[in-house]
C-alpha cells in the first residue's frame, strides 16, 4: 500500500468535481514513456520457529529495513518509526502484519524489471542471513492464524484494521495473512485506458489462475487454490469487484471518478499523522463538512491517497494497476508483467485480445470472477467452455505483443521468455496450488512445515 512523506499545506485545495479527473489525465504518455512498475510482497518468518517476527524483536521487521541502508536505501519515517526504506529501485514498504513489498521503479523493460527484483531477493536473503529470517512467496500464510500475527506501527493500518469488521468478514484476512504481486501500466489517452482497463479486467481472472498459490489456511486445505483473491469477495463490497460501469458506454475518467466519490474514506493525512475518517464521504470533504475535519477542504494528495484506497481487481490512478495475482517466488514476479506488457503495450495484441473478450456479458465475467478462487483453470467461461481453453491462446497474444516490442537484453534475448513459467502451467493443466496440495499429500505427507523449506526465496 501507499506510503506518505509529507502533507504540503500549500497543495491547491479541490472544491469542485471537475478537478478530480486530473491525476487520471495527467498520466497519459506517449508509448515512448510507457514504463513497467511491478509490485511484489513476502511473508518473512524466523527460520528458528516459524513465527512471523514483530516489528521491534531483535532481528524482526525494524532491523530487516534500518539493514537494508547497507545497500543505499534510505529510511521514510512515520514518527519515531521506519515504515518504509527509498532507493534507486523505488521503494520497500510494510504491509499490516510485516509482509515485505517492493514497490518497483517504473522500468523501461522486462530485462530491467527482473533485474530488479533478483536484486531486491538477494539484498533482503542476504539480510536474512545475519537476522535469522527467511522469506516465503504465496498468496497466503499458509499456517498462522489471526492471533499469531503482528501489527506494524502504520497510523493508516490501525485506521483500516477497526474499520474492515464493520464492512466485511475476510478484510483482516486480506490485511494481515496475504500476498500479491501487481503490475502497473500507462496508457496514452482517455481511449486508450479504457481498452486496457475493460481487456484486463475481463482477464484478470486468467491472471488469478495462473498465479493461485493459496490453498493452505492454518495449516490445512482450505479447498481453494487461490484463497487470496477468495477473500476479496467480503472484505468490502464499496471497494472491491468486477467494476461492471467499465464495459458500459461512455466509460472513462469522469466515470471512474463517480465510482471514487461513492467510495467511502478512510483516512486523511495531515502534519505527519493519519486522521480516522472511516466510512466518511470526500464529497463532504469538498463541501467543507467532512466530520473528522469540519471546515476544511482536501488537497490534491487527499484525492490521490483516496484513490488508493479502492481495491477492484483492476485500479486507475494516473496509471493502471492489475490486482488478480497472488504471490509466488522470483520467476513468476517476471512472469506477472510479462503477462500484462504482452496484451497491452502492442496496439494488434491489446487488440486482439479484446476481440477475445468483448462478447462476454457482465453475468458471465462475474460468473469466472466467482468461481477462479475455487477451479483456477477449469473455472467456466461465458459462453461455455473453460479458462484453460483461452489460456494458450492469451499467451500466445502476449507472446506476439512482446516480440513486437523487440525490447532485446546484453545477449540478444527479446522479452518473450519471461512468459515461460505460465506456458508451463497451461501445458502441465496444474496451477501453483496443485502443485503445493499434490506435495501436501504426496511427499509431504501432511506435514506443511515443509512449504518453509521448498517455497522460500
Amino acid at each position: 500500500m501507499s506510503t506518505r512523506e509529507i502533507s504540503a499545506s500549500d497543495e491547491p485545495m479541490i472544491t469542485h468535481r471537475d478537478q478530480l479527473a486530473a491525476p487520471m489525465a495527467k498520466g497519459e504518455k506517449p508509448a515512448s514513456a510507457w514504463r513497467i512498475g511491478t509490485e511484489h510482497e513476502k511473508f518473512v518468518y524466523a527460520r528458528s520457529d516459524h513465527h512471523a517476527p514483530s516489528y521491534t524483536e531483535k532481528g524482526g521487521i525494524r532491523d530487516i529495513l534500518l539493514a537494508l541502508e547497507g545497500y543505499g536505501w534510505e529510511p521514510i519515517m512515520e514518527g519515531d518509526n521506519v515504515i518504509a526504506m527509498k532507493g534507486a529501485d523505488g521503494a520497500i514498504s510494510l504491509e499490516p502484519a510485516g509482509q515485505l513489498e517492493l514497490s518497483g521503479a517504473p522500468l523501461e523493460n522486462l530485462h530491467q524489471t527482473c533485474a530488479e527484483s533478483a536484486r531486491h531477493v538477494a539484498q533482503v536473503k542476504a539480510i536474512g542471513e545475519h537476522t535469522g529470517t527467511s522469506f516465503l512467496g504465496l498468496g497466503m500464510w499458509p499456517d498462522k492464524t489471526r492471533a499469531e500475527l503482528p501489527i506494524m506501527p502504520k497510523g493508516r493500518y490501525a485506521i483500516m484494521l477497526r474499520h474492515m469488521p464493520r464492512v466485511g468478514s475476510m478484510g483482516l484476512d486480506m490485511m494481515l495473512r496475504t500476498c500479491t504481486i501487481q503490475t502497473n501500466l500507462d496508457y496514452a489517452s482517455e481511449a486508450d485506458m479504457r481498452q486496457k482497463f475493460r481487456v484486463s479486467l475481463a482477464l484478470q481472472p486468467l491472471a488469478t489462475a495462473l498465479f493461485a498459490n493459496s490453498p493452505f489456511t492454518e495449516g490445512k486445505p482450505n479447498g481453494f487454490l487461490s484463497y487470496r483473491s477468495h477473500i476479496w469477495s467480503d472484505t468490502d463490497p464499496a471497494r472491491t469487484g468486477m467494476l461492471p460501469f467499465v464495459f458500459e458506454d461512455g466509460f472513462g475518467y469522469e466515470r471512474y471518478v463517480d465510482y471514487m466519490l461513492n467510495v467511502p474514506m478512510y483516512f486523511v493525512y495531515r502534519d505527519g499523522k493519519y486522521i480516522d475518517a472511516a466510512g466518511q464521504s470526500f464529497r463532504d470533504f469538498m463541501a467543507g463538512k467532512l466530520p473528522a475535519l469540519p471546515g476544511e477542504f482536501p488537497r490534491e494528495s487527499d484525492w490521490v491517497d483516496h484513490l488508493s484506497t479502492a481495491f477492484p481487481e483492476v485500479r486507475l490512478k494516473s496509471f493502471l494497476e492489475m490486482r488478480g495475482a497472488d504471490g509466488g517466488p522470483t520467476a513468476k514476479i517476471c512472469a506477472l508483467p510479462a503477462l500484462w506488457v504482452g496484451l497491452l503495450y502492442n496496439q494488434t495484441a491489446l487488440d486482439a485480445a479484446w476481440d477475445l473478450v468483448k462478447g462476454w456479458d457482465m453475468e458471465g465475467r462475474e460468473a469466472l470472477r466467482a468461481a477462479v478462487p475455487k477451479l483456477a483453470l477449469d473455472a467456466p467461461l461465458p459462453g461455455g467452455g473453460k479458462l484453460k481453453d483461452i489460456a494458450s491462446e492469451v499467451l500466445d497474444i502476449a507472446h506476439a505483443g512482446l516480440a513486437a516490442r523487440a525490447r532485446l537484453n546484453a545477449i540478444g534475448d527479446d522479452e518473450t521468455g519471461y512468459l515461460a513459467p505460465l506456458r508451463d502451467i497451461v501445458a502441465s493443466g496444474k496451477v501453483p496450488a496443485q502443485r503445493l496440495l499434490d506435495s501436501y499429500h504426496g511427499e509431504w505427507a501432511g506435514d506443511l512445515s515443509r512449504i518453509y523449506d521448498e517455497k522460500s526465496f
